[in-house]
């Protein structure tokens, strides 16, 4: 199953780890942590250069421009979906 993050990207939901606020990790180290993702390539920015929220896999960091709670939302939609079936 697949996790849309907007502007037509997904990405497979066995991968996610986390899902997270950008405004909300108001932590210096989440930034620290960030900023080092980026800097070494680990970091696909699929919100257009305006993230509301960040989802981290195993491999990569995606920037959506869509809320995180949407995205939760979205994750426990799919989730019942693959039980149910």
């Amino acid at each position: 199953m697949l996790l849309h993050l907007g502007n037509d990207y997904m990405i497979p939901t066995k991968d996610v780890v986390m899902i997270a606020d950008i405004e909300s990790t108001d932590s210096e180290d989440t930034d620290d942590f960030l900023q080092i993702a980026k800097e070494e390539g680990f970091v696909k920015d699929f919100s257009k250069g305006k993230p509301k929220s960040f989802v981290i896999t195993n491999e990569t960091i995606y920037y959506s421009n869509i809320s995180s709670k949407t995205l939760r939302k979205r994750m426990n939609f799919v989730n019942r979906l693959n039980r149910d079936h």
